[in-house]
């Protein structure tokens, strides 16, 4: 990521640490199931805690888009496969690997909660990459992309690439998969609870963040 004359600008060193810590944050989280209460015609949401995380990653793809354009906001997603990936080899070594300490007992909790499946990782990586992309590409061309319609664009590019990410995720990590009783799995169903509680958390922290994001990075950018 390396600008003219070498020098990397404050806001995307800093927007770019920040990506690489939530993009492994965001499995971590995910591990979690939140209430997000009950809504009026909704009724009961709920959602894995990952898409607080994940949600941040859109804004600060977007807010790089935004102050860099679309080519590095592009490649920053693209570098955001490498501390995935390294996390996931990480968590499969001290899973399976690594032997845990006799007078440790925690194991079997660490290895439910932490351990993904190949299945799930490759589904991960998958929806990541392709929702990410997807971002970008709608959040920079919309009205003509940088400086026209911020919270609008922001708020069209994360509601439409949760979708894609949630569909992409679950239909590769369920689809075929039956529970214990035989039945396959309703993934149809947990589409769209998934959905519906994303885009309500989309509309609530996307527009905000972005604003946020975006002058905390011309402001990081000022001369001294």
């Amino acid at each position: 990521m390396q600008e003219q004359g070498g020098a990397i600008p404050r806001s995307l060193f800093v927007f770019s640490l920040l990506y690489g810590g939530l993009a492994v944050l965001a499995g971590v989280l995910g591990t979690k199931l939140a209430s997000l209460g009950h809504w009026p015609l909704l009724g009961d949401l709920a959602v894995e805690s990952g898409i607080f995380a994940f949600l941040l990653l859109v804004v600060i793809s977007s807010a790089v888009a935004e102050l860099f354009g679309q080519g590095m906001a592009n490649r920053l997603v693209r570098y955001g496969f490498i501390p995935l990936i390294v996390s996931m080899v990480l968590l499969t070594l001290v899973i399976h690997v690594v032997p845990p300490a006799p007078f440790w007992s925690d194991q079997d909790a660490f290895a439910r909660l932490l351990g993904q499946g190949a299945r799930m990782q490759f589904a991960g990586l998958i929806s990541y990459g392709t929702s990410q992309t997807l971002n970008v590409a709608i959040f920079s061309r919309i009205a003509g992309g940088q400086g026209k319609f911020l919270l609008l664009r922001a708020w069209i590019a994360s509601m439409l690439s949760q979708i894609v990410d949630t569909v992409l995720f679950i239909t590769i990590s369920f689809y075929g998969v039956v529970d214990q009783s035989g039945q396959a799995m309703p993934i149809v169903q947990i589409m769209e609870g998934q959905i519906i509680s994303k885009l309500v958390l989309s509309t609530i922290m996307v527009p905000p963040f972005i604003y946020l994001f975006v002058r905390l990075g011309r402001r990081l950018d000022r001369p001294a």
